[in-house]
């Protein structure tokens, strides 16, 4: 599957209703009225709605009066968040989707423990990456949320990643716990994760899915490599799933997909009672479309991460 299938999968489907968090952000509404055209979803836009108006009126006068589209004012980026994550605990909204207000202040909505939606899992930040010369899809964890993740941590990220392959139709994917080498070394502490992973996988306890590592990229997704080097695992020069060792390490391999290798990219935050949508400010409409996209197809599992 590549991402015009998974607009084919989405059109198929009921609409779905989007919660946008402080709308008032050109490249989101030009997400909305891509996604209103194709007729994906209806949206519930929370912020300042002079504002809001201001930027259709000017922009995309053809969001105006759309019947599938609700503006509700807000006062603060705070208040529409709170509203937007209200609202899709509510049930009134399937998906949440963040727009122009700083990660922290959706977060803080999200992660309250009275009106948020938690699930009693660890969130966790899903990245699907479509290249031009690559022979499938790549899935990239986790890259936003999780700082330094435990080896507990890093179990419920891969079943949270692998929940969402599912929905993409990636059967049995083959997750790889990323290091800088292919042997467990004390002073590495990747390498130690990596192993603990791939036998808990083995009994069962990270289960739908096949877990091998340390493997380092170049071998997870270089068949030439993984030959070369004398690897032998059922993943290597396969891998559907990579699982970094710190945010640092996804940071940099997202941004180094997205600006040097051009590649497609959706993601969206899993491991809550409903998907999330939490891309950067920076990020470009297509990007906010296809996360968007990637979402209303996780809906089905509206218990993301198992909850």
């Amino acid at each position: 599957m590549n991402f015009n299938q998974l607009v084919e999968k989405a059109e198929k489907r009921n609409k779905q209703t989007i919660a946008v968090a402080a709308a008032e952000d050109i490249e989101v509404l030009e997400a909305v009225l891509t996604a209103l055209k194709m007729g994906l979803a209806k949206f519930l836009l929370f912020g300042n709605k002079t504002e809001i108006n201001r930027l259709m009126a000017k922009n995309y006068p053809e969001l105006k009066q759309h019947p599938d589209l609700e503006i509700i004012h807000s006062d603060t980026s705070q208040v529409a968040a709170l509203k937007a994550v209200q609202a899709v605990r509510n049930k009134q909204a399937d998906v949440l989707m963040k727009g122009n207000l700083a990660t922290s202040i959706i977060l803080k909505a999200v992660l309250n423990k009275e009106t948020g939606l938690r699930s009693g899992k660890v969130l966790s930040h899903l990245a699907v990456f479509e290249f031009q010369n690559y022979k499938k899809w790549i899935l990239l964890t986790d890259a936003a949320m999780n700082i330094a993740p435990t080896v507990e941590q890093k179990a419920e990220i891969i079943i949270n990643a692998v929940t969402v392959a599912n929905a993409l139709e990636i059967r049995k994917p083959k997750v790889v716990p990323l290091a800088a080498i292919e042997t467990v070394n004390p002073a590495m502490s990747a390498t130690m994760d990596a192993a603990i992973l791939t036998q808990m996988n083995q009994r069962g306890q990270i289960a739908n899915c096949i877990v091998d590592g340390p493997l380092a990229l170049d071998v997870a997704i270089s068949p030439f490599a993984a030959e070369h080097k004398k690897i032998n695992s059922k993943v290597a020069g396969d891998a559907d799933i990579l699982v970094v060792p710190s945010i640092e390490v996804g940071n940099v391999l997202y941004k180094s997909f997205v600006y040097f290798a051009k590649a497609r990219v959706g993601a969206v935050v899993t491991g809550a009672t409903a998907p999330i949508v939490l891309t950067s400010r920076s990020d470009s409409a297509e990007s906010k479309l296809l996360s968007l996209i990637l979402a209303v197809c996780t809906t089905e599992n509206r218990d993301l991460g198992g909850n």
